[in-house]
């Protein structure tokens, strides 16, 4: 019986990890899908996102309610210790502190709303951003 009971938890456990990851790879699917929408600042929609409503907007499309500033994401999410694909990423951009934010992609790769590209992908490893990266935080 106790052998059972070990199979079924560690199905579940396996479960929940696909399930994780399949989620984690829908928002990145939608994210994706917002490429090239321009930026505007306090903009929540894809005629116009900045990086936390951006992120909001994705989130929301699967049903997952998120903050709305960065700050807010920042003080509210789950410390991060090793980056997953999904994970929200922290820089101090124009001012100290969390001031921007996008979603990590995996391979050193993330998604945001920057302010004279719109939607686009970034490497965490460019000089501009690994200067700036606060860190990683998990909803």
């Amino acid at each position: 019986m106790k052998r059972l009971r070990k199979n079924k938890n560690k199905n579940k456990n396996r479960k929940q990890e696909k399930d994780k990851t399949s989620n984690s790879s829908s928002i990145i699917d939608t994210a994706e899908s917002l490429i090239g929408s321009p930026y505007s600042w306090g903009g929540t929609t894809p005629s116009g996102f900045d990086c936390s409503g951006f992120i909001q907007y994705v989130f929301n499309q699967h049903n997952k309610k998120l903050p709305r500033t960065t700050e807010d994401l920042y003080n509210q999410g789950a410390d991060v210790s090793s980056l997953e694909v999904g994970d929200i990423v922290f820089f101090t951009t124009y001012r100290s502190g969390p001031s921007h934010a996008g979603i990590y992609l995996g391979n050193q790769q993330f998604i945001h709303a920057g302010s004279s590209t719109g939607v686009t992908i970034a490497s965490l490893d460019g000089s501009y951003w690994s200067e700036r990266y606060l860190g990683a935080k998990r909803f």
